[in-house]
């Protein structure tokens, strides 16, 4: 097959992550196939250089419609929406790109003229699964899942290992932001700093500007951080974070970007889920080893806030535990284990 085809996945760190899987098969199942990536500008430098990736667009959903036509000219002869975006699919209907794939089940699908049939929202299996079935839409069988793997030059790994130079070792990210999924208490991430400094692990905290802005203060307090911790939050480009994560022993997260990010690293994680139904593990866990913990309560649909008897779900993992994950995680490494606590 010697076709240009643009995957189109323009949302998080995680939702481009797995879907990596479709471009490495269809670079192994089309040799001759001309894959691009159509995604966000804060995600895309994350694609940089790999190997199953011949070119990137980017745009922003508050862009013009003419830009976001332009992202599908260029001869762009197949899109494939791994998820269905309105605004997208008209713009590819627009724009004239031959084949358009995307599920069926909304009323815009019609913008789309090859169809997969299958609901996401059956949860049945992992997202990574899911997007590679959308390969069917170019008449190709997808292959059982590899997982994503990220390259770094040794330049950027070297540079991601001073950023942890004076810090001991063993070396844990320490992640406590997070947009999508529920997070937990402030107060334990900052407790779990200093039980794991005073253990004697170096610790790097991480995370967005606005995160930093909105947990920095309050995870921190009025005194200066332990020794043995570096906080980065708001100071790192995506291809620092990665060359970081790169040369940790493992990082602790929500249910978040960098977590996906540490597993297609090689580097183990600490992730807290929570209940929700769209936050299944068999749909989002990071394709890596380390633990997965997820409080022992029934799944939920959606989160009522305090109505619900279960709201503090997230805050019932005590420091101890998750400090004990994390032990558990550096001396002996294994694929991922699912603990419901």
């Amino acid at each position: 097959m010697s076709m240009n085809v643009l995957i189109v996945r323009p949302d998080g760190i995680g939702d481009v992550l797995l879907s990596l899987p479709v471009a490495t098969q269809l670079r192994r199942l089309a040799p001759g196939a001309t894959i691009g990536f159509l995604t966000s500008p804060t995600v895309a430098p994350l694609l940089d250089r790999h190997p199953d990736v011949d070119y990137v667009r980017t745009i922003r959903f508050t862009d013009p419609f003419k830009e976001l036509r332009l992202a599908f000219s260029q001869g762009v002869e197949a899109a494939i929406f791994l998820k269905p975006f309105r605004r997208l699919m008209w713009a590819a209907w627009v724009a004239g790109v031959p084949i358009r794939v995307a599920t069926r089940y909304r009323w815009y699908s019609l913008l789309a003229n090859r169809h997969i049939y299958e609901h996401r929202s059956e949860f049945s299996k992992h997202e990574s699964e899911y997007n590679v079935e959308m390969l069917k839409g170019l008449g190709l069988s997808p292959q059982p899942i590899s997982p994503p793997v990220l390259t770094l030059t040794e330049a950027e790994r070297v540079a991601g290992a001073f950023r942890w130079s004076g810090l001991p070792s063993p070396r844990v990210v320490v992640h406590p932001g997070g947009i999508s999924a529920r997070r937990w208490r402030l107060e334990h991430y900052r407790d779990l700093v200093v039980t794991l400094t005073d253990k004697g692990y170096g610790v790097v905290l991480t995370g967005s500007d606005q995160e930093r802005t909105e947990f920095g203060k309050e995870l921190c307090g009025s005194t200066a951080l332990p020794s043995g911790v570096a906080d980065h939050m708001g100071h790192l480009s995506m291809r620092e974070l990665m060359s970081l994560i790169a040369n940790a022993h493992v990082v602790v997260s929500g249910a978040t970007g960098p977590a996906h990010l540490a597993a297609a690293l090689g580097i183990p994680t600490v992730t807290l889920f929570d209940p929700r139904r769209n936050n299944l593990p068999v749909r989002w866990k990071p394709l890596g080893t380390g633990v997965l913990l997820r409080p022992d309560v029934p799944t939920c649909d959606k989160c009522i806030g305090k109505a619900c008897p279960y709201w503090d779900c997230l805050d019932r993992f005590t420091v101890a535990q998750v400090t004990a994950a994390i032990t558990k995680v550096l001396s002996q490494p294994s694929p991922l284990t699912v603990l419901h606590i």
